[in-house]
């Protein structure tokens, strides 16, 4: 069973059939009551109207073997005193229920031939008939009769009338139920026969409208699962030419693969840049100490700690792109930038600190080293002079360092961001480094909700402007260089 309601087709099948068909169960129980209560209301009233009828002649005194309503074929009548004695009944009246008393017989001594008022009955009119004297209203109930040997359901209604010569009497009337028993039946017959049609109909219709909807997601799901088997995340799912939930589904699956690939290909080209960076100390160091080991006079003391340097360098870098990369966030302790500036700028000759107290929110390591690799950078480049500035701007906190070198070509101005690049005036790895302090900066300033960008120095040279959200403000986002 699990497996046979285990997609969405076939659940999407059930309940859309399960609700349809509760709907109709509950239409049609309310349709079949509706009709019945209206059909046997109907025979009510045509009962009551026998029964007034009939107790309108006993107002009149009009002898019981002269009523008119005790030759209706099909209308059973019966006419009982305040006792329950039975007086008159419907001629044909075999047998009769529902009515609270079964007699068809009149009870004898009780004829009407005794009773003759010798002519008044020929000359009564119908100013002698007084509306008081029948009691308002009727009551209902449910029997049968027998009547030349036909028994059929009946409703009968129960009408009071007082008589001056016999008191008070009850008369009761009935009027068929075959009409309401057989449109009941009639409409019963109709939903079993085409609820289950009407049902089939839904669930057809269902299950080729949720296939046809979902088709694309089958579509999906095997290139997924070819992507997936194949590794080549080049591959895209297909888009539907629809605007629907499905067709944006495919859009974001193809952007997030689009995505995946190019992060893939940055890990990729990031270990291979690495190894290149790191084969070059390692392969320097080793050959230092084997010229050592086999000439203990001619080891280069100064150059292979120079290495080890270059080699712990870049590992520290690497191990911090490697933490930025796995989404480490900052702690939120607040850092005065000016004293920052002003302790990362001591000892470096030609920088300048021109700060104000600004406060920011972060770690005070990583944007200390934001700004070491920034003076870095600058001092490779600057001729004589580095101008370090500290500002409030607005709702941030600007950092400024400009140098009077040869400055940042327009289209370098985004390149130099990325990984192990270094421009044609910085390809030497002893002056230039690994091409790493630029990227660490611009990751550590993201993930303290700023930018750092790259233009013109008023002195000709390059200027890298970072701005961070003051303390006490919601950090901002900057779209596109936000790493997962």
């Amino acid at each position: 069973m699990s497996r046979l309601f285990g997609s969405v087709r076939s659940r999407a099948t059930l309940g859309a059939t399960l609700v349809v068909a509760v709907a109709l169960v509950a239409a049609g129980t309310a349709l079949l009551l509706s009709l019945r209560a209206n059909l046997t209301g109907e025979a009510g009233t045509r009962a009551e109207r026998s029964a007034q009828a009939v107790a309108s002649e006993l107002a009149a005194r009009t002898p019981l073997d002269k009523l008119s309503g005790l030759d209706a074929e099909d209308t059973p009548v019966q006419i009982t005193d305040e006792d329950g004695v039975l007086l008159a009944a419907s001629e044909d009246l075999e047998r009769i229920t529902g009515t609270g008393t079964s007699e068809v017989t009149p009870a004898p001594g009780r004829s009407d031939a005794d009773d003759d008022r010798d002519g008044d009955d020929d000359d009564r009119d119908d100013d002698s008939l007084d509306p008081d004297e029948i009691a308002p209203g009727a009551s209902y109930t449910n029997g049968t009769a027998t009547i030349d040997g036909d028994t059929e359901d009946y409703r009968f209604a129960a009408v009071e009338v007082e008589t001056p010569d016999r008191g008070r009497l009850t008369v009761h009337a009935g009027a068929p139920l075959a009409a309401e028993h057989s449109a009941v039946g009639t409409a019963l017959t109709a939903m079993l026969i085409g609820f289950p049609l009407l049902l089939g109909v839904v669930a057809a219709v269902t299950w080729l409208v949720t296939g046809r909807a979902l088709r694309p997601v089958e579509g999906i799901r095997r290139e997924m699962a070819a992507i997936t088997a194949s590794e080549d995340l080049r591959r895209r799912v297909p888009e539907p030419a629809t605007h629907d939930e499905i067709a944006r589904l495919a859009r974001t699956t193809n952007a997030t693969l689009a995505a995946l690939e190019a992060s893939v290909e940055r890990q990729r080209a990031f270990v291979a840049d690495a190894s290149h960076e790191l084969r070059s100390p390692i392969a320097s160091l080793r050959t230092q100490l084997e010229v050592a080991a086999a000439h203990p006079e001619l080891l280069d003391l100064d150059g292979a700690v120079e290495d080890t340097v270059r080699l712990q360098n870049l590992a520290a870098d690497l191990l911090l792109l490697a933490r930025l990369d796995a989404g480490e966030r900052p702690a939120g302790t607040r850092v005065d930038l000016a004293a920052l500036a002003r302790e990362t700028a001591a000892g470096r000759e030609r920088v300048t600190v021109e700060a104000e107290p600004v406060e920011v929110s972060g770690s005070r390591g990583q944007l200390a080293r934001v700004l070491a690799n920034l003076l870095d950078n600058a001092e490779r480049h600057a001729r004589e002079r580095i101008t370090v500035t500290v500002r409030r701007e607005g709702g941030e906190a600007v950092v400024g360092v400009a140098d009077d070198g040869e400055g940042v070509a327009g289209a370098d101005r985004e390149r130099i961001f990325e990984r192990f690049v270094r421009l044609d005036a910085a390809r030497s790895r002893d002056d230039g480094g690994a091409g790493l302090g630029l990227a660490i900066a611009r990751d550590v300033a993201v993930r303290h909700g700023g930018t750092l960008t790259a233009g013109a120095a008023p002195a000709g040279g390059a200027l890298f402007a970072l701005r961070l959200p003051l303390a006490g403000r919601e950090p901002g986002h900057a779209p596109g260089l936000d790493r997962p």
